[in-house]
């Protein structure tokens, strides 16, 4: 009887880590997310945001992104940068324009980890909406719209997040479709 509630046991056990395990690594642009890589480590494998890992490179961000944090980055897809005006990326990545380029890209930037659901509490503490403060110094506006994450910047661009919780060693990625932008 000893024999069966330990191998049980092991059964149970098992499956539960095997379980955890795969929720660890999600797919992020066709890429697997490790929770033992740093947030640059991830991002550079993700077929959807290597416009993202470009403006990083070019502000200079990296070996900031690479660091302990922990941070809390909302990541826009390609396709979000794709839905600004034609050009501005290009623009934006000269090395004249660096100082705006990393305003804008450490305004996708929060201090610490905030998964969802430390997102959701602060949410639920600020009556429906969160008020979260980016390393740029500027605001973001987060509430939920039925089973979405809504963010609104500060000029009135909304985006969604549409993966969550994509765990790195030093912080987490969420998943934006539009690029936000500070005042």
């Amino acid at each position: 009887m000893k024999n069966l509630i330990l191998s049980l046991f092991a059964v149970i056990t098992m499956a539960f880590t095997t379980q955890v395990y795969a929720q660890k690594n999600p797919m992020v642009g066709g890429a697997a997310m490790y929770s033992t890589k740093d947030i640059v480590d991830n991002a550079v494998n993700s077929k959807d945001h290597t416009t993202l890992v470009a403006a990083v490179k070019a502000a200079g961000l990296v070996e900031t992104l690479k660091s302990a944090g922990p941070f809390t980055v909302f990541a826009p897809t390609n396709a979000a940068f794709d839905k600004l005006p034609a050009g501005t990326v290009d623009n934006l990545v000269k090395p004249e324009n660096k100082a705006t380029l990393t305003t804008i890209l450490t305004y996708h930037v929060v201090a610490g980890k905030m998964d969802s659901k430390a997102i959701a509490k602060a949410i639920k503490a600020g009556g429906g909406k969160a008020e979260l403060t980016t390393v740029q110094g500027g605001k973001l506006w987060a509430w939920m719209e039925g089973k979405k994450l809504v963010l609104k910047d500060e000029k009135g661009g909304m985006s969604t997040v549409t993966i969550a919780d994509v765990y790195q060693k030093n912080g987490v990625i969420h998943v934006i479709d539009t690029v936000l932008m500070p005042k």
